[in-house]
């Protein structure tokens, strides 16, 4: 069930880490996004199914950074005390109204500025869910302005073609599954 529930708040307290994903401490959400950033833990989610696609998502028009651009299916940080796979399932239900299991990919650290507003600095952990097939999706507003499924083929293309306003994590997220894990993007076997 939709709700238009807000569950993103400038105040939520997030992980601050070193290089290494060592605890330094904690900062609101606002402040570690200010100016070149401050490294925080974040989590990257992609949606797949056994046919071959991957569910986007495009950003609220509210987010203060890259808002309406393009994404993966679910992006977001643990807050302090919460461990990144408990807020990854915690956010999927927030922004998607799902849930499913999800797999640990990989962990990378980016910086992204966005022009004067801020940056993104993140230690992120990604993660794959998996679908027999694409499933609808009942989007919190507030989070994301719309939503759709690409074969991933074309996922390659948006990407390669650099027209479309893609976030930056997404792109270095996706083009990294493609060619250094492809293998996580695999149908599941059907057992016999």
């Amino acid at each position: 069930m939709s709700t238009n529930r807000v569950v993103s708040f400038d105040d939520e307290p997030l992980i601050l880490v070193d290089r290494e994903d060592r605890i330094l401490g904690y900062d609101s959400k606002v402040n570690v996004h200010l100016g070149t950033g401050a490294l925080h833990r974040a989590f990257s989610i992609f949606l797949v199914s056994d046919t071959g696609s991957v569910l986007l998502q495009q950003r609220s028009r509210e987010k203060p950074l890259w808002p309406l651009y393009w994404t993966n299916s679910c992006c977001s940080h643990p807050r302090k005390g919460e461990e990144r796979i408990d807020a990854a399932h915690r956010r999927l239900r927030e922004e998607l109204a799902l849930d499913t299991d999800l797999s640990f990919i990989y962990q990378f650290e980016y910086h992204a500025p966005f022009g004067a507003v801020g940056s993104e600095r993140e230690m992120c952990s990604v993660y794959v869910g998996r679908f027999p097939e694409e499933v609808a999706v009942d989007v919190n507003p507030t989070e994301v302005a719309a939503w759709r499924w690409l074969p991933f083929q074309d996922v390659d293309r948006l990407i390669a073609d650099q027209s479309s306003q893609l976030t930056p994590w997404f792109i270095m997220e996706w083009t990294s599954l493609r060619q250094d894990f492809a293998d996580c993007l695999l149908p599941r076997r059907s057992k016999t």
